[in-house]
């Protein structure tokens, strides 16, 4: 049954002084796809700006946003309505060639797939490596789904989740050696290891629903599609932009991990952007002019509520 949520997206950029603004990249509109479907989209800029809709390399929606004259306070509140319907992760199928490492794309593949195989980020002393391999068997064939899923539960379990505000992300070597990060760490040193596993990985970043968070109502005033939602352990990462990655095996295409929330393909993950690496999928990004240290921070937030479903 389709889930239909709605979602707000507000981030406010302060400075102390007047300033003018360069242009700014807005990526907000989820991906439309065969399991969501974008209902309705508003993007309300304040100074007032010009904005115009592109599509990025990785055919992301992105608005380039030009703010007009000067301003203290720039803000950017994106909302929308989406209908999601995933496929349950037991009803991703992998091709019988792809259930067990290591497999081999097909010739086409590998020329789609290049930028998503090769690894991103050096591991000079095969730290990474050597940590990928600790999810693999020895003595007995290695089920590529249980494989990402062991993966996939061990990084939330043995890290620490620290937030960050500031833009950019550690790279695994970091968050290894930290024994902390992000969710967007997270979701870059699983991408990197399985990727040294021969398995293609792209970055997701969207938002995470949690029913704890959904202070609205659903259809018939009663709270239920809020108290419908998955069950399991409170979520880390919601009312923020969220991050996860996409590993493609063959047959099932590609396929959710959340390695924050040991979520795969969940009702909870609504995507908006893809990227290679995560520098590339950014929420926004863009520049200011004006007398030096009159920036002031920012806030962010992001409130998803369940409507139906």
């Amino acid at each position: 049954m389709p889930i239909v949520y709605d979602i707000t997206h507000t981030t406010v950029y302060r400075y102390k002084t007047p300033v003018s603004f360069g242009l700014h990249r807005v990526m907000f509109r989820p991906r439309d796809s065969h399991d969501l479907r974008v209902l309705a989209t508003d993007l309300q800029v304040s100074p007032e700006a010009h904005v115009r809709m592109i599509q990025d390399p990785h055919s992301n929606s992105v608005a380039l946003v030009q703010p007009m004259g000067e301003a203290t306070e720039l803000r950017i509140v994106c909302s929308f309505t989406i209908e999601h319907v995933p496929t349950p992760p037991d009803e991703l199928a992998l091709d019988p060639s792809a259930e067990v490492l290591p497999f081999a794309y097909s010739l086409e593949e590998r020329l789609d797939l290049e930028h998503y195989l090769r690894p991103h980020h050096d591991d000079p002393d095969g730290t990474l490596i050597r940590w990928a391999h600790q999810f693999l068997h020895t003595d007995q064939p290695n089920s590529t789904r249980e494989v990402l899923t062991r993966m996939n539960a061990h990084i939330g379990q043995s890290l620490r989740y620290a937030a960050r505000d500031e833009e950019g992300t550690q790279t695994p070597l970091q968050t290894l050696t930290l024994g902390s990060g992000s969710c967007r760490d997270y979701a870059l040193l699983m991408m990197e290891a399985a990727r040294r596993l021969g398995i293609a990985t792209r970055f997701v970043s969207g938002y995470l629903y949690d029913a704890a968070l959904d202070t609205g109502e659903a259809e018939g005033g009663d709270g239920a599609a809020a108290a419908a939602a998955e069950p399991g352990q409170p979520v880390t990462g919601s009312g923020s932009t969220h991050a996860w990655l996409h590993a493609y095996l063959p047959g099932a295409g590609w396929v959710a991990f959340d390695p924050t929330n040991n979520l795969m393909s969940s009702t909870q993950l609504i995507r908006v952007g893809v990227a290679r690496d995560p520098a590339l999928a950014a929420p926004i990004s863009g520049s200011w002019f004006g007398e030096a240290g009159a920036y002031e921070g920012l806030e962010a937030s992001v409130a998803v509520r369940r409507v139906s479903g």
